[in-house]
Parts: C-alpha cells; sequence; structure tokens
C-alpha cells in the first residue's frame, strides 16, 4: 500500500515541483491540506449539457458540450497558407464557437468529430459579435473509452475553480492524488454537536464534496462544510468576547445634575424611543466593570452622533474623558464643529462664558499647525479636555490621555481591528467601545465580521425628515434629462436652498488615461472613458448651466484650511453648490442642501450611493437626488442605479449589494482572515446555520474558554488565525 500524504504535506512531494509551482502561483494551494479545502465550484452530470447562453466575458470558464460542427479553414496568411479550425458546440439552446490556428489545428480537429462530447476551458472573448474561445484546452468525456476519465469524473463531474494555467481536470486529477488523505483530517466540530445535527464527518464530507456520486451527497458535504467555517468562525468571536468580559475597567456612570444633563435640557427637541432604547443599553454597558464593546448601526440620518455624544458626555460626567475617531480631516472637522454647536456653552470649558458643567471640546488632525497641536495634547494629558474628536492622528504614540474612559469609532468598515486597539491601549483601563457604522449591515454580516461587539440598531429617522425622491438621469440615452436637472438645481437653488453635485475623481493629475480607440459598445465606451473629475465639471458648470450661482469645489487634496473653510461657508448658506468627491459621503450636515447629482453614479458602490443621498433631505424641505449614468438601460450597473433609486431601506440596499459583490469586499478590511476562510458559507443565505452556531460556540466557549476539551477545535483555530495574521503582516 502507498504512503498516504500527510494533510501539511507540501504539494511538491505528491504531485512533482511544475504542477505544485502552477497551484501555489495560480491559486495559493501549497499543502495537501489546502488542495482538499479547494472545493468544486459546481457539478455537472455526464448527460446533462452546460448553459452557454449566459457566459461571461474575459472570465475563464469551464463548460461541457457536444460537437454539433468541425471544419478546417486554410487562408493565405503573413507567413504563408495557413490553417484555422473552427468548431461549434452546442448545449441544445445556445451555440459556442471554439477556434485553433496553425500547426495547432491537427490535434482538435482529429479528436472533435461532430457529436463528441468533452469538457472545455478558455477565456471567453467576442468575435464578430459572438462569444468565443481561442484554443481553450479540452477533456474528452466520451467516444475515445478514455479511462482515466472515468476513474477522476464520477457520475458528477466536478467543475473547480480554475485558471488560464490550470484547467479544471487538472485540478481534478491532483485532488484525486491526495484524497486518500482525507482520512487524517482532524475534525473541529465536537461529537455532540455532530450527532445532534446530524452532519457527516469530515473526511466523509471531504471524500463527497470532490467525488459525489449524486446531489444528496453535495448537499450532506455542503451542510457540514459550512457548519466547519461558521462554527470555528464563531468560536474565535466569541473568545474574543469572553477575553473582553475578563478585562477590568472603570464603570462610568453619568451624575443625575451633570455634563448629560444639562445637554439634554437645551436639546431643541425629543429623542426619538430608538435613540433613547440604545442609548439605556450604552449607559448598562457603561456602568459594568468590564469593557463596553458594542457596534451601533443605523440607518443615514437616524442620529447616531447625537447617542454617541450623550455617551461621551455620560463619561464625563464620571470623570473621565471620551475619544471619537473619525476616518478622514472632513469628518473629524465636521462632527468637531456640529458637537460643539450642539452643546454651545456646554464645549467651553475654562473659557470665559463657558457653562458651570462645561467641559472643553478639542480637534486633532495630523494636518493641525504645531502651536494648535500642542496645545491639543497639552489639553489632553492634563484633563482640561473631556472630549476629542480626531483622525489617526490620535492614535500616535505621543498622544496621551489623562483618563480615557470612552472611544467612538465612526465608520467602523474603514478602520482595522489593530487601529481599534492601539487606541484602546490607551486608557489606564481598557476603556469602553463604541462603533457605528451608517451602513446598514445584514444580521448575517454583524455576526461574522463583528461578531466580537454586541448590536444595537437605529432604524427609526427623527421627526422632520424629509423624504428624498430618487431618479436615474440617463445621460446618453437621454441627454435632455440632464439638461433638466440642471434646470432642477437652480430651481432649488432659486427657493433658497443648495446643491451638491459630487463626482468619482478630482481630475488634475489624473488625466493621463485615455478612452480606448477603436469602436467599443456603449458600454465599453462609458467604462473606459476617464471618470469625470470635480475641477473639470466645477469649470463646466459654472461656465454654463450653473452660470451666475455661487459653486465653489471640494475635495481630499486641497489644504485641510481651506476644506474647513469651504465647508464653513457652505454651512453657513454662502454658497450655492459645492461640486465634491466621496468627501461628503459620511458625517456631512447641511439642512438646507436639498439636491444632490452624482455624476458616473455608476462608478459608486450601492452602499456608497445610499450614504451620498443621505446628505440632502436632513431639513424640512425634500431633498432629491439624481444619478447621472452614461451606461445603457439592459447593463447591471444601470439595474444597480434602478435599485438604488427605488429604495430608501439602507438595509434592504445592503442585501442587494452583498449579493452582487464579492463578500470580502463588504467584510472589508476589518477581519482580513474571515473572508479567505469563508469557501461554502454564504453570508446572506446561510443566516440560520451562522445563528445557530454562533449559539452554539458561545456555550461551548462559557464552558471551556482554552478549548483544553477540544483540541482539533483548538488546531482549526490556529489556522484560522494565523491565516489573519499573515494577511495583517502583508498589508502592513
Amino acid at each position: 500500500m502507498e504512503d498516504v500524504p500527510a494533510l501539511d504535506e507540501p504539494l511538491k512531494k505528491s504531485l512533482g515541483p511544475a504542477t505544485a509551482k502552477v497551484m501555489a502561483e495560480a491559486l495559493d494551494l501549497h499543502t495537501v491540506g489546502d488542495l482538499l479545502h479547494h472545493y468544486p465550484r459546481r457539478y455537472t452530470e455526464r448527460g446533462e449539457l452546460t448553459t452557454l447562453s449566459d457566459l461571461p466575458l474575459d472570465e475563464h470558464v469551464t463548460v461541457v458540450a457536444q460537437v454539433a460542427d468541425a471544419r478546417v479553414h486554410t487562408f493565405n496568411g503573413a507567413k504563408g497558407r495557413t490553417q484555422r479550425l473552427e468548431v461549434t458546440l452546442t448545449d441544445g439552446y445556445g451555440r459556442l464557437q471554439l477556434v485553433f490556428f496553425g500547426k495547432g489545428v491537427h490535434k482538435p480537429h482529429h479528436d472533435l468529430a461532430p457529436g463528441t462530447r468533452a469538457m472545455f476551458s478558455g477565456k471567453v472573448s467576442l468575435f464578430n459579435r459572438r462569444l468565443q474561445l481561442a484554443h481553450p484546452a479540452y477533456e474528452l468525456l466520451r467516444g475515445d473509452g478514455d479511462a482515466a476519465v472515468d476513474t477522476w469524473a464520477g457520475a458528477l463531474i466536478p467543475i473547480y475553480p480554475a485558471t488560464t494555467k490550470l484547467e479544471s481536470w487538472k485540478i481534478a486529477k491532483a485532488v484525486d492524488a491526495v484524497l486518500p488523505s482525507a482520512a487524517d483530517a482532524v475534525d473541529p466540530l465536537p461529537g455532540a454537536l455532530r450527532r445532534d445535527r446530524g452532519l457527516a464527518e469530515l473526511p466523509d464530507a471531504l471524500r463527497l464534496i470532490h467525488r459525489p456520486r449524486t446531489k444528496a451527497d453535495v448537499a450532506a458535504a455542503r451542510d457540514r462544510l459550512k457548519w466547519d467555517e461558521a462554527f470555528v468562525l464563531q468560536v474565535a468571536l466569541a473568545r474574543r468576547r469572553h477575553a473582553d468580559t475578563q478585562l477590568p475597567a472603570v464603570p462610568r456612570r453619568p451624575a443625575d445634575d451633570g455634563i448629560l444633563a444639562a445637554f439634554d435640557a437645551k436639546l431643541p427637541f425629543t429623542l426619538t424611543d430608538g435613540q433613547l432604547k440604545v442609548s439605556e443599553e450604552i449607559f448598562a454597558d457603561l456602568a459594568t466593570d468590564h469593557p463596553m464593546h458594542r457596534l451601533l448601526q443605523g440607518e443615514v440620518g437616524s442620529g447616531k452622533t447625537l447617542v454617541a455624544l450623550r455617551a461621551m458626555l455620560a463619561v464625563v460626567d464620571a470623570g473621565g474623558q471620551a475619544a471619537m475617531l473619525a476616518p478622514t480631516e472632513v469628518l473629524a472637522q465636521q462632527h468637531h464643529r456640529s458637537v460643539t454647536e450642539m452643546m454651545g456653552e456646554l464645549a467651553e470649558g475654562g473659557m470665559l462664558g463657558g457653562a458651570e458643567k462645561a467641559t472643553k471640546v478639542v480637534l486633532l488632525t495630523g494636518s493641525m499647525g504645531a502651536a494648535a497641536r500642542r496645545q491639543a495634547l497639552l489639553d489632553l494629558v492634563t484633563g482640561e479636555a473631556g472630549l476629542v474628536i480626531g483622525t489617526h492622528a490620535l492614535i500616535e504614540d505621543k498622544v496621551q490621555f489623562h483618563d480615557l474612559g470612552l472611544v467612538v469609532v465612526d465608520e467602523q468598515h474603514r478602520f482595522g481591528v489593530e487601529q481599534r486597539d492601539a487606541l484602546r491601549g490607551k486608557g489606564k483601563q481598557p476603556p469602553h467601545l463604541l462603533v457605528m457604522t451608517a451602513t446598514p449591515i445584514p444580521r448575517t454580516v454583524a455576526m461574522t465580521v463583528f461578531g466580537d461587539l454586541e448590536t444595537s440598531v437605529l432604524d427609526q429617522l427623527p421627526a422632520g425628515r424629509s423624504p428624498i425622491a430618487s431618479h436615474v438621469v440617463p445621460a446618453a440615452d437621454k441627454p435632455h434629462f440632464l439638461a433638466r436637472a440642471w434646470e432642477r438645481v437652480r430651481e432649488e437653488v432659486a427657493g433658497g436652498h443648495q446643491a451638491y453635485v459630487v463626482c468619482p475623481r478630482i481630475g488634475d493629475e489624473e488625466d493621463g488615461k485615455k478612452a480606448a480607440k477603436g469602436k467599443p459598445s456603449a458600454e465599453d465606451e462609458a467604462e473606459k472613458r476617464p471618470p469625470l473629475a470635480v475641477l473639470d465639471v466645477a469649470g463646466k458648470l459654472s461656465a454654463g448651466p450653473l452660470a451666475g450661482l455661487r459653486v465653489a469645489v471640494l475635495h481630499g487634496r486641497m489644504h485641510p484650511d481651506d476644506k474647513d473653510e469651504v465647508m464653513r461657508r457652505f454651512a453657513a448658506g454662502e454658497l450655492d453648490v459645492l461640486v465634491a468627491t466621496t468627501v461628503i459621503e459620511v458625517g456631512v450636515n447641511v439642512p438646507n442642501a436639498t439636491a444632490m447629482v452624482i455624476m458616473d453614479a455608476d462608478r459608486f458602490g450601492v452602499s456608497q450611493l445610499h450614504q451620498l443621498r443621505g446628505r440632502v433631505g436632513r431639513g424640512s424641505a425634500p431633498g432629491l437626488c439624481l444619478l447621472v449614468t452614461e451606461m445603457p438601460e439592459a447593463s447591471p450597473a444601470r439595474q444597480r442605479l434602478g435599485a438604488v433609486a427605488s429604495t430608501l431601506d439602507g438595509f434592504e440596499l445592503s442585501r442587494i449589494d452583498l449579493e452582487q459583490r464579492r463578500e470580502g469586499d463588504v467584510l472589508g478590511q476589518a477581519q482580513s482572515g474571515v473572508r479567505s476562510s469563508l469557501r461554502v458559507l454564504a453570508v446572506i443565505e446561510d443566516e440560520e446555520v451562522i445563528a445557530a452556531a454562533r449559539e452554539e460556540a458561545t456555550a461551548l466557549v462559557l464552558a471551556d474558554p482554552g478549548l483544553d476539551s477540544h483540541p482539533g477545535l483548538r488546531t482549526a483555530l490556529d489556522a484560522l488565525l494565523s491565516e489573519e495574521r499573515e494577511e495583517y503582516l502583508e498589508k502592513g
């Protein structure tokens, strides 16, 4: 009997150095275990023909189909007479052209007679308006009585995620060579959990996922492997939550007659039921002797900043300091401005005219002048400043606090866990942590990405908020619609309101990109020209449809003082139209701004469009958001814009966003290891599995925090966390 390779054995020992090198470079597979966890994407049956009608352009595909026709054409080329073999495949519905040139036509001409069935692999291209594969690799499935095919294909043919250098059937043959090693796979699931839920053992699941005989085999294997991914991840998060409960923290309870009570008394409106409920959850956490770890997610404009400010003031009441970390200088300055405005004389601690209960609110950003920075650092270390709002500058070593009691992180999806932890390390004891996001997150993503945090949701908009009408403006199909859009902007300004125009790009030294030559389709044309730029658009609007209006620009490369001055003038109503990049995406609050025109809207993601739209309709007048695009009506980009225009429900849009993108994009940088570890678990569809795994993981960690009774689980966890650490190092 041959030796069975160990799971951690390098692939070159089992497959040879050449194949192992391609596996590593093309698919990041290095060991026998890596290959066993490279699961088939789908399966095709011997008696079933693969659909050819909806193959994706420019992607590498594997299809199973039958040869309908094969012809050799001889023609005069640059190097004399040459041959071209054209093969037509069919699946009974659609057709696909294959083409082979030159000396490479003889073997396929011999192999691919009409009626032959085979697997074909190659990149889909377009020629004479027809889809084709040029020089595809292929593997015959019948006609030759090829015994080797039968040995690996079984009743269901696995189609693996493949690349140009490594076809699906070569991966399948490589899996065959190492599949006996599946018997040694260490099972991370506790036996009782596996039995209670009727799940297959791991070695059986690995054999079934790679070499199923029936669709029931595939279902059983996937059910089991989904549980592995969900459970190991949830155990990692449950251990993080458990470790947090073991940390000491100073309980922070607001005083009955302190700054929070004084702030509440001067609010000109009543808090919503949602704001009151979430505040109670936060205050209960702040009163405990271990650190709060809470995620506050809410719709655009639901009043998260107010809820966070009340939590910060509660900590100041209790003798501590609170820090708010914002992802950009514009947002930090905006938060500082709105917080000081909301607090009024309560933000003037130590100043003439400051209220009795007042504290000092300081801003700390990387581009501040030396004197202002020195004063801010002094106010923090002495405790003179109760509140600080800043950017990454807050994380620097030289920033010291007198007694940091609460960290509020705004727009968490822009920060890594390590940055969050760096700020938390600045307290005498670990400070409480409140994470805010205005990007609504489906429940399953919250359990997966933010699983180390308790979650509060603000889904109720404050009274007085106005509805926002959203429309797609098809500039290429109907140019008069765009002209009408600028008329609407003028009408809003004439009515005493203001408008934003958002562009994807700034437009100075970036202008090196040129549109492709040739005659591309309308969709290619729209995609290949450079995105519209703030500086170009602002100039054209000022000289054209918005002539006479007070137009200014705002973008990330302006000097911070200039940015702040533009935002101040816009907020004060001294400007009519602000032409900006996405620096206005979050936190910018100008209630008098009622209209927004988003140029090249198809260049933005669904969540980003929802964020941008939330900048209007913040006052009593209704909001208007116009999504301008040159994409043709049938394109996916145009359909995406239609979805955004059809609903204001951020949670619904987040589901659409997640379904349209790879989940890793949505999971973002916060949990880099998470995204690479999800192979069969689908964050949206597998909500029940994730919720059940979270429950089981929490109970197990409570009973056995060190996982002493679960060595297999501990091994799987170490593998997941080392992968996460590696990704951090690569990013760093």
